[in-house]
This record gives C-alpha cells, sequence and structure tokens, in this order.
C-alpha cells in the first residue's frame, strides 16, 4: 500500500484530449512544428506552393537565417510586472508591432481561406492585408470582421479595374492601401515549375493520388465551392474559373511599365493611407518619402521573387537611419518568431508582418491553427520584452541588440 501512494505521489497520467485539433496544436512547440502539420495534412503541391521561394531560395532561408545575427543585451532588475506591447500604426491602436500579410490564395490552405485569418487578426487587434488574388472577395471579408484591414492591389494593365478594386475597398471600410511594386514579372518559383502547378489545382491522377494520401484537405476542398480569385470573378477572362499557370496571369497581366507616377495616380483614387510593399534599397525609401507615401513595408515577397535580394531584417536599421520617423517602417519576412518581432522594432520598425507562420496555421488546423500562431508570437513578444527589461514597446530601442 505504501509503495501505491508512493507511485501515485510521484505520478500523474495525462487527461485524454478528445479534439483532434486542441491535440494536434498543443504538440506544437514552435511555427517549425506548424509547418510540419501543415506539411503532413496538405497536398505536396499546395504547400510546396506556400512554402516555396524563387530559383535556389536562397533568400528564402536567409530572410529566417538572418535575424540570428541579431544578439540581445538585455537590461535586468527592471519591474516589468506590467507589461504593455499596444503600439500605433496610422493613428489605429494594435495590440502589438504584428501584421498579418497580404497572400493570395488563401483557400488551397482551408476552405475558409481569407476569412479565417481575417477573423483571426480581429480577435488578436491587429490589422489583417487581404491579397488581390485573394480567393474570398473585399466585401466577404469586410462581412466577418470589423477589425482593421488593409486591401493590397496590385497595378494591372487594366486601370478600370484597378480603380474598381481601391473604391469598392474604400466603400467596405478598408483603412490603408498596399501596393506591390516587385512584381514587374513573376519570380521563377521551380517548386511550382517541376510539379506543373496551377492555381485553382487541376484535377489529374497525380492529383487524386495525392487528394487520397491528404483525405481530410480533400473532403474540405470537395465540399465546398470552388476556388476562384474573388476579387475579378466576373471582371476578367482570367479569374480563376479555369485553372492558370501563375506565372504566365501575371506576365501577361500585370503592368510592367509600373513607375512612380503610378503612385501619384493611386494617391489620387485613395483617400488613405498608403503602403509600398517590395522596398528593398535605401535609395528607394527614400523616394517613397518624396512620394508622400504613408509606409513601406521592406520585403522580397518572401524570397519569392529575386533570389539574392537583401533580407529585410538586414535593411530595417539603413532604411530607419535614413527615414524613420517620417514613414512607417514595416519588417516584412522572415519573422518565425516574438523575438524575431522585438529585434526589428529594435533597429527601427514599427512593425513586423508574417506571411508563412500564419498559412502553416491555416494548413495546420484552419481558423484555430491561425489563432495559435498569432498567440505564439504574442507570447514570443511579451517573454522577451519582459527578459530584456522592456515594459513597452517605446522602451524597445536601439541599445537593446548588437549585430554579431
Amino acid at each position: 500500500m505504501g509503495m501505491i501512494n508512493t507511485f501515485r505521489s510521484v505520478v500523474q497520467f495525462k487527461e485524454l484530449e478528445l479534439d483532434p485539433v486542441t491535440r494536434r496544436l498543443g504538440a506544437a512547440a514552435d511555427i517549425e512544428d506548424i509547418r510540419r502539420l501543415a506539411k503532413r495534412r496538405l497536398p505536396r503541391g499546395v504547400f510546396d506552393y506556400i512554402d516555396g521561394g524563387a530559383e535556389d531560395e536562397l533568400t528564402l532561408g536567409a530572410n529566417s537565417t538572418a535575424f540570428a545575427k541579431v544578439q540581445f543585451e538585455p537590461r535586468v532588475l527592471r519591474d516589468v510586472s506590467n507589461l504593455d506591447t499596444s503600439t500605433t500604426i496610422f493613428g489605429r491602436k494594435l495590440s502589438m508591432p504584428l501584421i498579418l500579410a497580404p497572400t493570395g490564395f488563401g483557400r488551397i490552405a482551408d476552405s475558409q481561406g481569407e476569412l479565417a485569418a481575417a477573423r483571426s487578426a480581429e480577435r488578436a487587434g491587429i490589422p489583417y492585408g487581404l491579397s488581390t488574388m485573394a480567393t474570398r472577395s473585399i466585401e466577404e471579408v469586410a462581412e466577418v470582421s470589423k477589425g482593421t484591414k488593409w486591401f493590397q492591389v496590385y497595378t494591372w494593365k487594366d486601370r478600370g479595374l484597378v480603380e474598381d478594386l481601391v473604391r469598392r475597398s474604400a466603400a467596405a471600410g478598408y483603412e490603408a492601401l498596399y501596393l506591390t511594386v516587385d512584381t514587374a514579372v513573376l519570380g521563377r518559383r521551380e517548386r511550382d515549375v517541376r510539379r506543373g502547378y496551377t492555381l485553382p489545382p487541376k484535377i489529374g491522377l497525380g492529383t487524386i493520388i495525392d487528394g487520397m494520401i491528404h483525405p481530410s484537405w480533400t473532403l474540405d476542398f470537395l465540399r465546398n465551392d470552388p476556388i476562384t480569385f474573388a476579387n475579378v470573378v466576373g471582371q476578367h477572362e482570367l479569374d480563376g474559373s479555369s485553372a492558370v499557370s501563375l506565372a504566365a496571369h501575371v506576365n501577361s497581366q500585370f503592368d510592367q511599365s509600373l513607375s512612380w507616377d503610378d503612385v501619384a495616380w493611386l494617391a489620387s483614387i485613395w483617400d488613405g493611407p498608403i503602403i509600398l510593399k517590395g522596398i528593398q534599397t535605401v535609395a528607394d525609401a527614400k523616394l517613397a518619402v518624396q512620394a508622400g507615401v504613408a509606409g513601406i513595408a521592406l520585403s522580397n515577397h518572401g524570397g519569392r521573387q529575386l533570389d539574392g535580394a537583401p533580407t529585410p531584417i538586414e535593411l530595417v536599421e539603413p532604411v530607419a537611419q535614413e527615414v524613420g520617423g517620417e514613414i512607417v517602417i514595416i519588417c516584412d519576412g522572415g519573422a518565425r518568431r516574438g523575438s524575431d518581432v522585438v529585434k526589428a522594432i529594435a533597429l527601427g520598425a514599427d512593425a513586423v508582418s508574417i506571411g508563412r507562420p500564419y498559412l502553416y496555421g491555416l494548413g495546420a488546423a484552419g481558423e484555430r491553427g491561425v489563432d495559435h500562431v498569432i498567440g505564439f508570437f504574442e507570447d514570443g513578444i511579451r517573454r522577451t520584452m519582459a527578459l530584456t527589461g522592456c515594459c513597452s514597446i517605446d522602451e524597445i530601442t536601439r541599445d537593446l541588440v548588437t549585430w554579431v
């Protein structure tokens, strides 16, 4: 009896968790774990579209590993019992300096797609960026989310279509406009080339076999409406009603003559902040200030355009030294932890945006997966602030970090 009592005092059995999503997410310690869950659940072509980069994927990898070059110099014996992670961007108070970046084709990861991401962002108190190439429309997203929403535009050759998208965004309550400036042509994404991947995915023998291996995704895909480019359905012959090669679509429809003059044109039809997404040099950051835009996203398109482009985190400080305080600076790409967000803020960014991490969450566990990813970043921001002696975002200053 004594042995049994001793055993009971040192051994406790875990309560059985019956919900498979909770069980799945409970075992995920970081974004790489969420990535592995998404890879297990999604068909190979879908996962590679989300996960892949351009050419040799050198920039894709460097975007994240570059954060390791930044080391903290933590301060101790500071009262961090009352942390405040909130910040203000474009006059809007956010719960933390984190943004869900605009990404296309959300419904290939989960049938709720952009709706799930927008709802998660609203609950978290952070902005959600909706892409022109989304699979849920401007109006559909606005209907499910009253949170802070920004819309991202590409400059199609059909400027009437662009103007229509901008005016619809304003009418639906979107507060800022991204203009993506790094897609004169589409980067060579060789994972997609190898798989012959199209959007929406074509159904063929390989797809059927892949679907049998990934039944939960396949059932979700088959039970819902066909995937289309929801913002241009019925307005353009290439609206996703039939499968298209993304490279052919972009190279034929996007305007390669895009210039600084077009930024002025966009400002003439939009009464609100404009963010140039895809700034990759100090020189262009200075031109953005001269152009009068409200913000810039330092971004190489997640390593999906020019392989060999500079990493966002390494651009933050030189850009901030030149234009900090004159324009909102968003570090877009590579962040995988809350500590990465704190590093970017210390170097001069106003906020950090994430794309792949929340798409991994969406692919791994739908909307609850996005919630999990946002919560992981928030916990990391709070923990890092506490361990470095910062009680507020304003206290995250340059002397907190050093390059190694």
